[in-house]
């Protein structure tokens, strides 16, 4: 960080915060370090499909379809959202259904994970991970997909700018910063 004590150790966290973007953004490094640094659990939608569906994101879209995915997603995050306060990473198709969008801004909040596009492909080229990559133009599919979610993430309750040349660390002190202006949110322990 920039050498200031942040008091994260006095710090509640007291919903949820589910970290929203593109792939790439950072959303599960950046969310794994929040956590640690908040000391409360880290959870990851899309992780949490695969252990319930006993296969991996691009099979489940292979097999049953995107419908079918973004339903169970939306099954998933409703229930991470019910327990406790935590940092959420989620797949970053999960913020375009308007039902999700409601559901976290009600019962938790919305962290975007705002990354530019260089950044973005710099961070996926080379990973074959993504199903909606797997495209004869991954580039082009990638600026495609940026450009329809970009105007959704914008709605998110809280905006944090992801840069390359950041830390982790650095990003998750970002968004500690960004949330200390919501006391809904992260509120002084006073116990400490």
């Amino acid at each position: 960080m920039d050498g200031r004590d942040t008091s994260v150790q006095a710090l509640k966290l007291r919903k949820t915060v589910v970290l929203v973007g593109m792939m790439g953004a950072g959303k599960t490094a950046v969310g794994k370090a929040l956590a640690a640094a908040l000391h409360v659990p880290f959870r990851d939608s899309d992780a949490e499909i695969e252990l319930a569906a006993n296969m991996t994101i691009a099979e489940i879209f292979s097999r049953d379809g995107e419908p079918f995915f973004r339903q169970k997603e939306s099954q998933v995050i409703s229930r991470l959202l019910d327990g406790t306060p935590s940092v959420l990473s989620t797949g970053g198709g999960a913020y375009m259904s308007a039902a999700n969008r409601k559901m976290i801004t009600e019962r938790g909040v919305a962290v975007w994970l705002d990354a530019a596009l260089p950044v973005l492909w710099n961070r996926v080229k080379h990973k074959n991970t993504r199903p909606l990559l797997r495209t004869p133009d991954p580039h082009a599919t990638l600026r495609e997909i940026y450009e329809q979610r970009v105007p959704v993430y914008a709605m998110a309750d809280v905006t944090v700018t992801s840069e390359q040349a950041k830390t982790v660390e650095a990003m998750a002190g970002r968004v500690i910063e960004a949330l200390k202006a919501r006391s809904d949110v992260l509120q002084e322990d006073k116990t400490e």
